[in-house]
């Protein structure tokens, strides 16, 4: 079993060939999912112009997916993380990149509904802000360095903090996993709380902007728990017994780990239900963008050349033969 963990091969093939199956499933379903949420930002709706952050949060989104098909042959493989050590790492950072990106751009995102309902008459700096690229820029350049750190030594299996001795890399890279998630999460939860007071006790006037404001913020909460937090436990759980030396309680929880962190890339489609939320224009946008696409390959179809039309409402020439 040791030597399994430290060669970073999967002691329960079977298991993680599910593994290898959920994530190409999400991978099959939310790639063109983002690509054509992509397209209607861009070309359609131009929502980017108003709100850049959730153009971010497609693009984090596309950048996990690039490396879904090396994560689904790996466990197919039996094997918890590439045998080539630059693909190994170049994975790891995509996967913390990918992760601290979104959580930061959903966390913005949520603190900026929470001042429009709850503090409506403040100035709201956001406001002015997710206008611009520049505060886009900046998160992503923030986020470098803390994800650095796992290019540098092996982050799932071998080099871990608790294996080897103790390592001022592994400690920070720990500290920067826990607190990436359990302090957004935290102000989360205050912001959906405080919207939800805002809706109760809003006793006159319109409440559909307000419970679309409700909507968004569980729906980040949502987002967190189920693709976020359940990694972040079953990190701590595998820590503290590679720590104890609880060999046993070690190899199940590896299990879970693995398991729990496909879960993170349940993100990439639970993402859009934040898009329809933040704007209906949106919502409303894409489904009839999608709707005219879907008319259109329908119209491509080749028709059955055996009957002839007997009316011309669109002022086409009728053929000027048959087919014998």
């Amino acid at each position: 079993m040791m030597q399994a963990l430290e060669n970073c091969t999967t002691e329960n093939p079977t298991v993680y060939l599910f593994f290898s199956s959920f994530i190409t499933v999400v991978f099959i379903l939310a790639l063109p999912l983002n690509l054509t949420i992509l397209y209607t930002f861009v070309f359609k709706f131009r929502f980017w112009r108003d709100n850049i952050l959730i153009l971010n949060l497609v693009l984090a989104d596309l950048l996990l997916l690039i490396t879904s098909p090396m994560k689904i042959y790996n466990f197919s493989h039996n094997l918890r993380r590439s045998e080539d050590d630059a693909t190994c790492k170049t994975m790891l950072f995509m996967l913390f990149l990918n992760r601290g990106a979104s959580i930061v751009f959903l966390t913005v995102i949520s603190i900026d509904r929470y001042f429009s309902v709850v503090h409506p008459r403040k100035k709201n700096l956001l406001k002015v802000m997710k206008k611009s690229p520049l505060i886009s820029v900046l998160i992503w350049v923030l986020l470098l360095p803390l994800t650095v750190p796992t290019t540098l030594r092996t982050f799932e299996c071998c080099n871990s903090h608790g294996r080897d001795e103790d390592n001022f890399t592994d400690t920070l890279r720990e500290i920067v996993f826990f607190t990436q998630i359990l302090i957004p999460f935290a102000i989360l939860v205050f912001c959906t709380v405080q919207v939800v007071r805002r809706l109760k006790r809003k006793t006159v006037g319109n409440k559909t902007k307000l419970r679309r404001a409700v909507f968004l913020v569980t729906s980040v909460v949502l987002v967190f728990s189920v693709c976020f937090l359940p990694c972040t436990i079953s990190r701590m759980t595998l820590l503290i017994a590679r720590v104890n030396e609880l060999h046993n309680v070690e190899r199940i929880a590896v299990q879970f780990f693995d398991g729990f962190t496909c879960l993170s890339y349940m993100d990439c489609l639970l993402d859009p239900l934040v898009f329809c939320f933040c704007s209906t224009k949106f919502k409303n946008v894409y489904i009839s963008n999608m709707a005219n696409c879907a008319f259109l390959l329908k119209r491509k179809k080749p028709k059955d050349m055996r009957q002839v039309p007997t009316t011309c409402t669109l002022n086409q020439s009728a053929p000027s033969s048959t087919m014998s």
